[in-house]
């Protein structure tokens, strides 16, 4: 079967035709998470026919990805999700070179990756991130197609400087971790993800093509309990740090800093890891679920769900340091207050839970 077999059905589109399609081949997407939204954007930008997929990811597949992540089969359990996307893609696809980013993005690897592509999806679920995402998209000129999903609601845009308003233009400031839990802390309907990534594809090819018009300046809210679609305008902030009229921000900083500034009862992984490398021996409490506990946690660690604490506050010892983690932040920061209001002493939480520390911490003290 030939190329022009393929891609016949979207090349009749007189908006697309051979003109679109050859944008298309042309054309270069980066994918950053290929996980519940990161997998349906990167399947129909493969059969869509764009030339070149890239995908940061650093994450192995887990059960509990499944009901969502349509990337990957269970016979794909524990594997590199980006290997298990490559072989996936590559199989729907052979026309499309996929590029791998077995990392994590940080201030010191994003401009370089995001600049070697025209188009960013944002597939990530945490704040972090997302305006580390948005700051690399502003200052090397590329559109970010932006999603997040949450239980039953998403929402879609494109944020794209110097054509509309940029992602810290809605958001100036992130909210405090724990009163934004992700997926994996207050759950997501699985196909959700599936309507908000494909719309993110969506946003891409028609940015590539040039056909419609893109959701620049426009959130989608999206309601799957009600089935309801609601369109919100966005406005450019003249004052926004770094695409507004007199931008403060010039570099990439520190977002884990800025999405979780240190509180003086506060630890992150990087000195939690150095002082169990020095031998200190603070109890350790996982306060995430069994199946995360199950993917990996620390060495020497107790596992208390956040849920359970209330009841086993009696079960910790009050005379002993106390260092509280979850998946990135927000449950443990929960956690910390309970025991605090409780009347333990000397509590702290690890900012950026286990995210943070497969960048920070030692990984020889993650174990499954």
């Amino acid at each position: 079967m030939t190329n022009d077999a393929r891609y016949s059905r979207q090349v009749r589109l007189p908006e697309v035709g051979e003109a679109g399609q050859e944008r298309l081949r042309n054309a270069s997407v980066l994918i950053v998470g290929a996980g519940g939204l990161g997998s349906p954007a990167a399947m129909y930008l493969a059969a869509a026919g764009v030339g070149r997929l890239g995908i940061v990811d650093y994450d192995e597949v887990d059960l509990s990805n499944l009901h969502r992540q349509i990337l990957y089969t269970t016979a794909d359990v524990g594997v590199p999700k980006l290997d298990a996307a490559r072989e996936r893609l590559s199989a729907m696809n052979p026309d499309v070179v996929i590029e791998t980013h077995p990392c994590a993005l940080t201030s010191g690897n994003a401009l370089e990756i995001v600049a070697a592509y025209d188009v960013v999806v944002d597939g990530t679920d945490n704040f972090p991130t997302r305006y580390l995402i948005n700051d690399a998209c502003v200052l090397t000129g590329r559109p970010n197609v932006y999603g997040s999903v949450f239980r039953f609601e998403g929402q879609v845009s494109v944020f794209f400087a110097g054509h509309g308003p940029c992602y810290r233009c809605l958001y100036p400031e992130p909210p405090p971790a724990h009163l934004v839990p992700s997926c994996a802390e207050g759950g997501v309907l699985g196909v959700l993800p599936g309507v908000i990534g494909t719309m993110q594809a969506m946003e891409a090819i028609k940015l590539i093509t040039g056909a419609g018009e893109p959701l620049i300046g426009r959130l989608i809210l999206f309601d799957a309990l009600s089935a309801a679609f609601r369109q919100v305008k966005l406005q450019r902030n003249p004052a926004c740090r770094i695409c507004g009229d007199d931008p403060s921000i010039r570099e990439l900083i520190d977002y884990e800093e800025f999405c979780n500034p240190v509180q003086d009862e506060d630890i992150t992984p990087a000195q939690l890891s150095e002082r169990l490398n020095a031998g200190e021996t603070p109890l350790l409490v996982d306060v995430r679920e069994i199946d995360e506990w199950n993917s990996g946690h620390l060495r020497g660690a107790q596992l208390i769900s956040l849920r359970e604490l209330p009841q086993k506050l009696d079960t910790l010892p009050r005379d002993r340091e106390i260092v509280l983690y979850c998946r990135s932040g927000g449950r443990s920061a929960l956690a910390k207050q309970l025991l605090k209001s409780a009347g333990f002493k000397s509590v702290r939480n690890m900012l950026g839970g286990m995210i943070r520390w497969a960048t920070e911490g030692d990984p020889s003290r993650v174990t499954q």
